[in-house]
């Protein structure tokens, strides 16, 4: 079976026996409860599928066997009865907390996946029944963490498609090297956005920049052959020519080849001044709108 990020968080889990004894069968029976299906405990996940094993007492563990799969990559079910114990209806969940986020896993490990970051950001359980969906919205509620629910193929889906809920399961179930993995991704994503943002926000300044001096030429040029930029004040005259002489140049550095240098604000109210005289002579060529 082809190697995902899903199946290489449930590989390391499943590599991972909880140390007390209560929590080890927590976790059998969590196989058990859901991934159990006519009575047979089935997973894709050879790991899984050891861990469900060693988890047995020797005298009573069954033994595993292959199924050729017929869904999807046609992949390998490896299927094991269930003890009688294991079939009986389940307790409610522990109150011990470790215990609940050992169930947690289990369910993770027979009932869960989890997309690759690229794609974006998706964990989910497809419980077998609406009473395991119910129970494992319990243990979910318990760590603070709502799933959405949906419908698939008349099953109940719970899923979470938000950063903050993926990592808040996948910390409670213990899969720590795939909480990093994501906070990874997420950072680059956070990242390349931001860049993306300030990208788009100076491009909309230079368009704007580039837009407002052309209105300024073009009112110096009206102002010049209906006028006469000689007959204008000593500021104004030099504000008009600087703008001539410099299109591609921004208020501030205009401000301050000035002579003596000016303000950003005072060079735009003089612009702004050239702009209402041209609007005067033809109001049709020329608009008094704001510049940068």
């Amino acid at each position: 079976m082809r190697s995902t990020l899903s199946a290489d968080v449930k590989d390391a889990l499943a590599r991972e026996q909880p140390a007390s004894v209560c929590c080890r069968q927590t976790l059998l029976r969590a196989l058990a409860l859901y991934g159990a299906k006519e009575g047979r405990f089935r997973t894709q996940r050879s790991a899984v599928a050891r861990l469900f094993y060693a988890l047995q007492s020797k005298e009573h563990a069954t033994p595993i066997r292959t199924v050729a799969g017929t869904r999807l990559y046609r992949a390998t079910l490896y299927v094991a009865d269930l003890p009688p114990e294991l079939a009986e209806a389940p307790a409610p969940p522990a109150k011990r907390r470790c215990c609940r986020r050992i169930e947690l896993r289990g369910a993770f490990l027979s009932c869960g996946s989890l997309s690759l970051p690229g794609k974006g950001y998706h964990l989910e359980f497809t419980p077998p029944s609406q009473q395991a969906a119910a129970r494992i919205e319990t243990l979910l509620a318990a760590e603070g963490l709502v799933p959405k629910r949906a419908v698939r193929r008349g099953n109940v889906l719970l899923y979470f498609k938000d950063a903050e809920g993926v990592v808040g399961v996948l910390g409670a179930i213990g899969a720590h090297n795939a909480v990093l993995r994501i906070e990874d991704v997420r950072a680059v994503k956070e990242t390349k956005n931001r860049i993306h943002r300030l990208v788009n926000v100076e491009a909309a300044n230079v368009a704007r920049a580039v837009a407002a001096a052309a209105r300024q030429r073009q009112a110096i040029e009206i102002l010049g052959d209906a006028y006469g930029l000689h007959h204008l004040t000593p500021a104004l005259r030099e504000a008009a020519e600087l703008r001539l002489r410099h299109p591609e140049l921004t208020l501030g550095e205009l401000a301050e080849l000035c002579r003596p240098p000016v303000s950003r604000a005072t060079l735009n109210g003089r612009l702004q001044t050239l702009l209402r005289l041209a609007h005067r002579l033809q109001p049709e060529q020329a608009s008094p709108e704001g510049t940068r």
